[in-house]
C-alpha cells in the first residue's frame, strides 16, 4: 500500500498524519453501531480539516475510481456509515470548528465534526437553544445528525434535525463545492436543495459545513412519570394527550424489559414491576404545571397505576438520564442473555400515527411471542416513533433468522398502520428493501435519477439507501 498512487495523492494533499492505513485503525472504521450489517475494510481513512482538503480527497478518489464513505462518530444504527472494501473513508472528526454563533440572526455555522452536545452547550452560553437531541448527543456529530436526519427525545415538540438546517456546504462527486440554503429567517429561492442532502446518508455528497437555526432557551421543564400495567395502555395515553391538544416537550416510553435492563446496568430505583413507563415533560413557562396536570389526568384515565412528578431538577435529570441509558443497557442485557457474550440487538425504528401506537405495541408483543425472541420496546412515544430492540444470539443461525423475521414483521405492521420503516435512524444497509416497498417503484426511480445526476459513477457511499 505504501506505493499506491491514490495514497500518494492523499498524502500530498493532506499530509501523512491525516492519512491512516494502520490495520487496527482501518478495522475500527469498518462500521457504525448497527448490529448484523455487512461491513468491508477500507483502503484508507482520511481526516481532512477543511473543505479544500475534502475536495482534494474526492477528486483523488474519482481519478482512481475508488468509493468514498463519509463517517462522523459512527454512532448510527442502520449501517449507513459502514465501509466497503477498498474505500476511502472520509472521517470528519478533525472538522470541529464552530465558525459562528449569531444571537441576533439566531444561527450557528459549524463544521460537520462538531459534537451535538458541544454545540448545544456553546449556544446555551449565549441564551440560545439547539433542540435536536439524539440519544447519542454526547458523541454524535452534527454532520452525522444531518446526514441521517436524526431525531431525539424533544422531537415531539421541536421536530427533527431537518427543521433546523438552514444551509449546507457540500462537496459533490465532481469535486465542486455547492452551497445551499440561506442565513435569513425566510427564503424560498429555487428548489430546496438543503433538504435534498439532509437524510441522504452521504450518498449525494460530503457535507463540510452546516448552518443551523437556534431558538431562545426554553423555561425549565417540569417532569412526570406515569406507570402502566400494559404497554398498550401507555399507547392509549399518548393518543389521548394528542387528542387533548397537549404538546409536551418530551414524551418517552420504556417497557419492562428496558426498565429492568437499565436498573441492572445502573441502579437508580426504577419501577421494574411496571409493564410500561411514560416519561413526560412540559416547558411552557407559567403553563407548564397546568399542562403537566392535564397530561397526568389523561394517563390516569388510560389506566396508569401511578403518576408522580419529579420533585426537583436533579430528579428530573436522573429520569432523563435513565432514558438515555436505554441503548447501552440493552446491549449489556443482550450480551448477558446468551452464552459467551454472543447476544446482539437488531434495532427497529418504526413510526406510526399516534392513534395507532397502542395497536403497534400490541402487535410487537404478538410478534415477539410468535417468533420466539425477546423484544424490548423503547421510543419517542409522543411522535409515534418506537425502537423495538430484538435480542438474538449471534452464534445461533436459528436465533438470527427468528430475529430478522421479527424485524420484518414489525416493519410490515408499521406500514400497514400508515407508518414508515424509519422514523429517525435512517435507511443505511438495514432497511433498503423496506424503503423500496414504502416509496414504491416511482419513488425508487426518482431516487435513482437524483443519485445518477449527482453521482454518476456511483462512488459516494455505495450500497446505502437504495
Amino acid at each position: 500500500m505504501a506505493g499506491s498512487p491514490l495514497l500518494d495523492d492523499l498524502r500530498a494533499a493532506l499530509g501523512d498524519e491525516a492519512v491512516l492505513t494502520d490495520p487496527d485503525l482501518l478495522r475500527l472504521h469498518r462500521r457504525d453501531e448497527a448490529d448484523l450489517c455487512a461491513a468491508g475494510t477500507p483502503l484508507v481513512v482520511v481526516r481532512p480539516r477543511d473543505t479544500a482538503q475534502v475536495v482534494a480527497v474526492v477528486r483523488a478518489a474519482a481519478r482512481h475510481g475508488v468509493p468514498v464513505v463519509p463517517q462522523g462518530a459512527r454512532t448510527g444504527l442502520a449501517g449507513a456509515a459502514n465501509a466497503v472494501d477498498g474505500a476511502v473513508v472520509v472521517s470528519t472528526v478533525a472538522m470541529t470548528a464552530i465558525r459562528e454563533i449569531d444571537p441576533v440572526a439566531r444561527i450557528a455555522v459549524v463544521q460537520p465534526g462538531v459534537v451535538n452536545a458541544t454545540l448545544a452547550r456553546a449556544v446555551r452560553e449565549q441564551g440560545l437553544y439547539y433542540p435536536p437531541d439524539p440519544g447519542s448527543w454526547e458523541s454524535s456529530t452534527i454532520g452525522g445528525n444531518v446526514s441521517t436526519n436524526a431525531g431525539g427525545m424533544c422531537c415531539v415538540k421541536y421536530g427533527v434535525t431537518t427543521e433546523y438546517v438552514l444551509g449546507l456546504e457540500v462537496v459533490l462527486a465532481s469535486g465542486e463545492v455547492l452551497r445551499t440554503g440561506r442565513r435569513t429567517a425566510k427564503g424560498v429561492a429555487g428548489y430546496d436543495l438543503t433538504r435534498l442532502f439532509v437524510g441522504a446518508e452521504g450518498t449525494l455528497g460530503v457535507i463540510t459545513e452546516v448552518t443551523v437555526s437556534l431558538r431562545p432557551v426554553p423555561e425549565e421543564s417540569l417532569t412526570m412519570v406515569a406507570v402502566f400495567g400494559s404497554t398498550a395502555g401507555a399507547g392509549t395515553a399518548v393518543a389521548g394527550i394528542a387528542a387533548r391538544g397537549l404538546t409536551p416537550s418530551l414524551l418517552e416510553l420504556l417497557d419492562r424489559t428496558h426498565l429492568r435492563a437499565i436498573e441492572a446496568y445502573r441502579p437508580m430505583g426504577l419501577r421494574t414491576d411496571a409493564e410500561a413507563l411514560l416519561l413526560a415533560a412540559a416547558d411552557t413557562g407559567p403553563r407548564a404545571a397546568d399542562d403537566l396536570a392535564r397530561i397526568a389526568e389523561v394517563c390516569t384515565a388510560a389506566g396508569a397505576a401511578e403518576v408522580y412528578a419529579a420533585t426537583d431538577a436533579v430528579e428530573a435529570a436522573a429520569l432523563l438520564q435513565a432514558r438515555r441509558l436505554a441503548h447501552p443497557a440493552m446491549e449489556k442485557f443482550a450480551a448477558d442473555t446468551y452464552p459467551d457474550g454472543n447476544g446482539g440487538l437488531i434495532i427497529d425504528d418504526v413510526a406510526v400515527p399516534r392513534g395507532a401506537l397502542a395497536t403497534l405495541l400490541d402487535g410487537v408483543a404478538r410478534i415477539a411471542a410468535e417468533c420466539g425472541v425477546p423484544i424490548g420496546v423503547v421510543g419517542h412515544a409522543g411522535d409515534g416513533n418506537l425502537h423495538p430492540n430484538i435480542v438474538v444470539d449471534r452464534a445461533d443461525p436459528a436465533s438470527l433468522e427468528r430475529g430478522r423475521r421479527a424485524f420484518d414483521e414489525i416493519i410490515r405492521l408499521g406500514l400497514e398502520l400508515g407508518g414508515t420503516c424509519t422514523g429517525e435512524h435512517g435507511v443505511g444497509l438495514l432497511k433498503r428493501d423496506w424503503l423500496a416497498r414504502e416509496i414504491g417503484p416511482v419513488g425508487v426511480r426518482v431516487h435513482q435519477a437524483i443519485k445518477a445526476a449527482l453521482d454518476p459513477a456511483g462512488l459516494f457511499n455505495p450500497g446505502k439507501v437504495l
